[in-house]
């Protein structure tokens, strides 16, 4: 039922987990639940690794990355199937022996708690499959100068969007906008708002 993909792929990603505390996994998982429960638009990789390295454990973002991934698979699995924290507990042991007992006692501890909650959502989730904004900043700056005009006094808008995509990964992107854009760009969100408004 679990296929992770190739098995030295898998067991450098289990290994990577058997140099965390079962705390930091337990907080992990937390995460990675609460992000299923639509709780939380994405799982803060960034800020997880900075709570491990502030920890004392050595562990780069790729690889963190990597475990998070594992745990989104394990736990969507998990409710695609509708299993117990049993099934679920078994399963990952018949897929590696490598799994500690501490590491699938607290899987099974928090699929326990909160996997109906998981199934619920996903069921939710699986009509609507968009990204989510999360964050919108903008600034406004002004062009004075470019390798082609000595003098532009142009002024423009910085955007930047923080937003998180169906499988919860969070991506910024940045843009910017003359005046005229980011007043039909200002226009189009207040139609939005005032449409949503109405629902």
């Amino acid at each position: 039922m679990f296929e992770l993909g190739q098995s030295a792929d898998f067991d450098h990603t289990l290994e990577s987990i058997g140099r965390l505390p079962s705390d930091l996994f337990a907080e992990t998982c937390q995460q990675v639940l609460i992000h299923l429960q639509g709780r939380i638009p994405a799982v803060d990789s960034a800020n997880i690794c900075d709570r491990l390295q502030n920890a004392g454990i050595r562990l780069d973002l790729a690889a963190l990355e990597k475990i998070i991934h594992m745990v989104l698979f394990i736990f969507r699995t998990a409710a695609k199937n509708n299993l117990s924290s049993e099934q679920l507990v078994t399963e990952l042991s018949e897929r590696s022996s490598k799994w500690s007992k501490q590491f699938l006692q607290v899987i099974h501890k928090l699929w326990n708690e909160q996997g109906k909650l998981v199934l619920v959502h996903q069921d939710t989730k699986a009509m609507i499959n968009v990204g989510k904004l999360v964050d919108l900043q903008w600034r406004l700056g002004m062009a004075v100068s470019s390798d082609t005009c000595r003098s532009l006094n142009y002024p423009y808008v910085s955007m930047t969007l923080k937003v998180a995509d169906s499988a919860g990964q969070l991506s910024i992107k940045s843009f910017e906008m003359t005046i005229p854009q980011f007043q039909n760009f200002f226009r189009q969100f207040k139609e939005m708002a005032a449409v949503l408004e109405t629902v």
